[in-house]
């Protein structure tokens, strides 16, 4: 299923992260152009899962791990990596199959090695600079 959405504000990120908290709590592939608020988005997302963690960039680390009352979260950037095999040293599968949430920036680095079931979500910055946000959900 593919929805958009045009973002405004911080209250429509958090409104629309609790209305998506199904495909949130799977693996998202966040798609977007450099400064376009991937990491802003994943921000709100924490919010709205009560997670205490504010969120950061793991550019340099790659992942970083968030505690939420569900368990952990996971959320990758991937910009810095020259191929996918520097993602699979980090034990990739193992994240994904943990069964937990995994947040992916630049998933495009690591295409090939996205599970089926990937949701994707795809940020473009308006002009009045809000933002579209197109979510598509695999669906079984």
């Amino acid at each position: 299923m593919i929805t958009e959405t045009i973002i405004g504000s911080d209250t429509d990120w958090l409104k629309w992260s609790i209305d998506n908290r199904k495909a949130l709590l799977g693996i998202v592939a966040v798609h977007g152009e450099m400064g376009v608020g991937k990491t802003t988005a994943i921000k709100k997302w924490l919010r709205s899962l009560n997670c205490k963690d504010l969120g950061s960039s793991p550019t340099f680390s790659l992942v970083n791990e968030y505690e939420s009352p569900n368990g952990a979260i996971y959320h990758f950037d991937f910009y810095r990596i020259s191929n996918p095999d520097e993602a699979q040293d980090i034990g990739l599968e193992d994240y994904f199959y943990s069964g937990q949430p995994c947040w992916i920036e630049w998933p495009e680095k690591i295409f090939g090695l996205l599970p089926e079931n990937t949701h994707h979500l795809n940020i473009v910055k308006q002009s009045n600079n809000s933002r579209k946000v197109t979510l598509e959900t695999y669906e079984k």
